[in-house]
């Protein structure tokens, strides 16, 4: 009997679980803005944390969090597969997300939130700063918390 469980776990860049997490941005977030992951600079990514969601040994969702400075870590790329939206997963990675980068010693997360995420990540406790702006082409707001 298949497992239902969701385990939350890091991605090695670079490895087969990687490829599988560009073909799930890629599909999320790019494609349906008539981009391609792909036609990124990757190789920037080495330094930052792959925080993958699998269900199962099937990636179903990424967030990425990359170095700021001493005391910043943002969280970029956040994609869950359209079948499994709805079931906290989302919420999972991000509570994963906060608790390495506790860990690491950053005491604040930020973000560009989607207009569309704004509402999920104030219930997560963030805060929106400044003005909506538009980033490839889409509305967002800047957004932080605290790390105590």
């Amino acid at each position: 009997m298949l497992n239902n469980k969701i385990e939350i776990r890091l991605i090695v860049y670079g490895s087969e679980e990687y490829m599988r997490e560009l073909e799930l941005r890629d599909e999320v977030l790019r494609k349906p803005i008539g981009l391609s992951i792909f036609d990124d600079h990757l190789e920037k990514e080495t330094k930052d944390y792959h925080i993958g969601a699998f269900r199962n040994e099937v990636l179903v969702g990424i967030l990425i969090l990359t170095d700021i400075n001493n005391d910043q870590i943002k969280v970029r790329q956040v994609a869950v597969d359209e079948l499994f939206r709805g079931k906290h997963i989302g919420t999972k990675l991000t509570i994963y997300a906060e608790d390495l980068a506790k860990r690491l010693d950053y005491k604040r997360i930020i973000l560009n939130a989607r207009k569309t995420a704004v509402e999920f990540y104030e219930k997560l406790g963030y805060l929106k700063e400044g003005d909506e702006f538009l980033e490839v082409g889409i509305p967002h707001f800047r957004m932080h918390r605290p790390l105590d």
